[in-house]
């Protein structure tokens, strides 16, 4: 089994040097009593209330990767403290890593009150993801009742010649907004079709046009 060992400790002192390699020397005992393939040692010193850590980065990126199925730390809080700490329980529970502790000397367990509160959260991201769908078919379904063809406007344009970064359809942005659709119905519309955009890019291009074609006239 693929594993990453991540130690931490919140500030730099001297002290918490030694703190670190013996949270390292035990999760290596930890990952060969367990029979645990280390992919990679990650330590930092950081505050384990910051999510926007240089080693929690480097973890996120290891495990998409190398496919890592199990985490080696001290303790949970190692990961993090506070809010941190839910958030980055919750990131691991989703890509299917498990979390071995030294101070449990094995599988680490959640509460139930974790337990709980991680199963909400799983809850309204499922949730996110049903409106935000709906969003699309209401944009996409609002577009064309509006006029808007998209095999017509977008003919050509996705992947067209093995282009792999898309133009954005300015003219088609335009003709919407003077339909009267959002930013975000445009958004999902364009995202419906295959263009990785977000309503603060689609109102940036639009105000720049505008202000284009403002500077012409004038």
């Amino acid at each position: 089994m693929k594993a990453i060992i991540y130690a931490r400790v919140s500030t730099d002192k001297a002290l918490q040097e030694t703190s670190l390699k013996r949270q390292v020397s035990e999760l290596e005992q930890l990952a060969e009593q367990f029979h645990f393939e280390v992919e990679e040692v990650i330590t930092e010193q950081a505050s384990g209330y910051e999510v926007e850590r240089e080693g929690l980065l480097k973890l996120f990126e290891v495990i998409k990767q190398n496919e890592i199925e199990a985490i080696l730390i001290q303790d949970e809080t190692r990961l993090g403290r506070g809010h941190a700490r839910i958030a980055i329980l919750h990131y691991l529970k989703k890509e299917g890593v498990r979390i071995y502790t030294t101070a449990q000397n094995g599988a680490f367990h959640l509460s139930e009150s974790d337990e709980m509160v991680l199963e909400i959260l799983s809850i309204v991201e499922e949730y996110q993801r049903k409106i935000h769908n709906m969003k699309i078919k209401r944009g996409m379904k609002k577009a064309v009742e509006n006029g808007y063809k998209p095999q017509r406007n977008l003919e050509g344009s996705i992947n067209a010649g093995g282009r792999e970064k898309l133009e954005l359809p300015i003219t088609e942005i335009v003709r919407l907004r003077q339909n009267e659709l959002t930013f975000e119905e445009i958004a999902a519309t364009l995202r419906g079709f295959g263009y990785d955009v977000s309503k603060a890019t689609v109102n940036r291009r639009y105000r720049e046009y505008i202000n284009e074609v403002s500077k012409i006239e004038s």
